[in-house]
């Protein structure tokens, strides 16, 4: 595109800007635009998204159509089909006449469905049902009515992700994002920040009959390097408040900064883009929290593992306690018990089949062949039958002692 053609459409809208961003945004605006092809403009809330479908509409064959902006984030989710694709009469309380819809009549003009990404996903299929055949019906209706409709969509929210949570249609971003458009934040701007508070000063200063502010070289380079979470929306806000508030008209970066947002999130420095330089990549970002989340993953599964193998040697001592706690009849003799030394836990796997010892090798392992049922008996007695402190008082898992109490017929 000409600069003497851009210059002129940047007037025509007010648009104010020089960066590189800015200036291919406008450029694919104009090339599409006397096309009929769908467009899909993605940016952060307040960047200004707004000014581009109205550029596609001025500059195309519909420019003489009817243009309606519709935000279909601020209508409630009951009525939006209504809203969008009409409804007749006794369809719903309150349905009292016939109604054409936006799309009935926007016939042969345009629609910019702003935030496109809140609609629910009901209104989504009827949506891209339009796209793909210009057909649509009515709410509450049987007949198929015929639009002729130019779509342009803007949205702050992350299509893909929505996409993988199931909460946008797949075949409906395809078909929305034939051209899609890319809005840069401002703090991607560069020195279009300054020009922008230049602008907003300006503006404020005509309306109220007041000197205008302005910017010393301490105060620009903090506005520059403001992360500006509002985009262009915030700087014309802070700007009306520095106007209208300040006592001075030459803003200090002191002056500047009671202005500015002191929370941490608002403030944090933004890195600003010079000419050459690529999109921030985040491979760096994602390789180390990849590289944290595996780190914590292994410090777990050691810590399971060392938990696991204390838990066996503490099972162990509560054992060989508890046999020595109740002194055997002596009229009663009884087999030499075997030591057993603990066995290390290598895995949890290891430590989980424990549990899964055949009952006669367990029997074994624990010398309770002769003496298990008797054993088992006075547990429960000095336990008063409550099974769970008999079987930590053995050093037992409640389920092998319920085991056992089968075996032996104590169960009962």
């Amino acid at each position: 595109m000409k600069t003497s053609e851009l210059q002129n459409i940047k007037q025509r809208y007010n648009i104010v800007g020089n960066c590189d961003a800015l200036n291919h945004v406008l450029d694919v605006a104009l090339q599409v635009a006397p096309t009929d092809l769908s467009v899909l403009i993605v940016g952060e809330s307040g960047v200004g998204k707004e000014i581009i479908p109205r550029v596609i509409h001025d500059n195309s064959p519909r420019r003489r159509e009817k243009y309606f902006a519709i935000n279909c984030g601020s209508i409630p989710e009951g009525t939006i089909d209504s809203e969008l694709f009409g409804h007749v009469k006794g369809s719903y309380t309150g349905a009292i006449n016939d109604s054409p819809g936006y799309f009935g009549v926007a016939n042969k003009g345009t629609l910019f469905l702003d935030e496109v990404g809140e609609l629910p996903l009901a209104t989504q299929a009827r949506l891209l049902r339009v796209l793909e055949t210009g057909e649509y019906i009515p709410v509450g209706g049987t007949e198929i009515r015929k639009t002729d409709v130019r779509i342009v969509a803007a949205t702050n929210v992350n299509i893909r992700q929505a996409i993988s949570e199931g909460r946008f249609r797949e075949d409906l971003y395809y078909r929305l994002n034939s051209i899609p458009i890319q809005m840069p934040p401002l703090r991607e701007r560069g020195e279009d920040i300054v020009l922008l508070f230049r602008l907003f000063a300006l503006q404020m200063a005509e309306k109220y009959k007041m000197d205008r502010v302005v910017l010393d070289e301490g105060a620009k380079q903090l506005l520059l390097h403001y992360k500006w979470p509002g985009n262009v929306r915030q700087l014309k806000n802070i700007t009306e408040q520095i106007s209208i508030l300040s006592p001075e008209r030459t803003i200090t970066a002191e002056v500047l900064s009671q202005f500015i947002p002191q929370d941490q999130e608002s403030t944090q420095l933004a890195t600003i883009h010079r000419e050459g330089n690529g999109d921030h990549s985040f491979e760096n970002e994602r390789e180390i929290l990849y590289k944290i989340l595996f780190e914590l993953r292994g410090n777990v599964n050691d810590m399971r593992r060392e938990v696991s193998a204390l838990k066996k040697q503490l099972d162990d001592v509560q054992s060989s306690k508890s046999t020595t706690v109740e002194p055997l009849p002596a009229s009663t003799t009884y087999p030499t018990p075997i030591t057993q030394h603990p066995t290390p836990v290598a895995s949890v796997e290891d430590a989980i089949a424990e549990e899964y010892i055949e009952p006669a090798q367990e029997l074994e392992s624990l010398n309770l062949n002769d003496m298990g049922k008797q054993m088992l008996e006075k547990a429960l007695e000095r336990n008063h039958g409550n099974r769970k402190k008999a079987a930590q008082e053995l050093g037992i898992s409640d389920r092998t002692l319920y085991r056992r109490l089968k075996q032996y017929g104590l169960d009962q």
